[in-house]
């Protein structure tokens, strides 16, 4: 990215952590995102424009959780999808730095980014990427959540990529996984053939 496109990204991270201070959870998360989107739209070789989008959209795509749990009584990703963009596009608007269509498309990422479906673009393609690549760490998803999500979501090269490397327990945790399920049919068979 330009100079000025980083020293944006660099002002709008200050103001999202000023807006989420005293919630350090969700400041590394957002960090976290940035990093793993601006790492996949690196290795992607996506376009200066819309590495700035990305960039942007990763920094703000939570900032609905606070209104959404006031409003709602919880951050569902629904619901940070209706809350995120209006706070989003202020602070946006105070770097004074980008353009209309760049607060418009990186509202709409904000407002799409549990939305799986209908994905329009390489921005938002990866936003969903990064994300989840946090929260399968954060919440502990089991390799058959972690999987399923891939095969229905991750598309670049590079996400598929840092997910295998991230989470290099797949195969193991699954011939684990599938060891004890066996076992406990094997147990459950033994044990009704002694009843018998």
């Amino acid at each position: 990215m330009t100079e000025e496109h980083q020293s944006t990204v660099a002002r709008l991270i200050e103001l999202a952590i000023e807006y989420d201070k005293g919630d350090a959870r969700r400041i590394h998360h957002f960090l976290k995102v940035h990093d793993f989107a601006a790492t996949i739209g690196r290795l992607e070789n996506i376009d200066e424009p819309t590495q700035f989008i990305l960039e942007s959209a990763a920094v703000v795509h939570d900032i609905g959780i606070h209104n959404a749990e006031k409003r709602w009584g919880n951050s569902h990703g629904h619901y940070q999808e209706i809350e995120g963009p209006t706070v989003a596009k202020e602070l946006l608007a105070k770097t004074g730095a980008y353009t209309a269509d760049e607060i418009d498309r990186i509202c709409y990422l904000v407002g799409h980014h549990h939305t799986y479906v209908n994905v329009d673009g390489i921005d938002y393609r990866i936003l969903l990427e990064a994300d989840f690549l946090v929260n399968a760490y954060e919440d502990e998803m089991s390799v058959h959540a972690r999987r399923t999500f891939e095969e229905r979501v991750f598309r670049t090269a590079a996400g598929k990529r840092l997910l295998e490397l991230e989470f290099d327990d797949c195969e193991a945790a699954a011939n684990e996984s599938e060891t004890t399920e066996n076992k406990t049919v094997t147990e459950r068979d033994t044990a009704a053939d002694e009843q018998k």
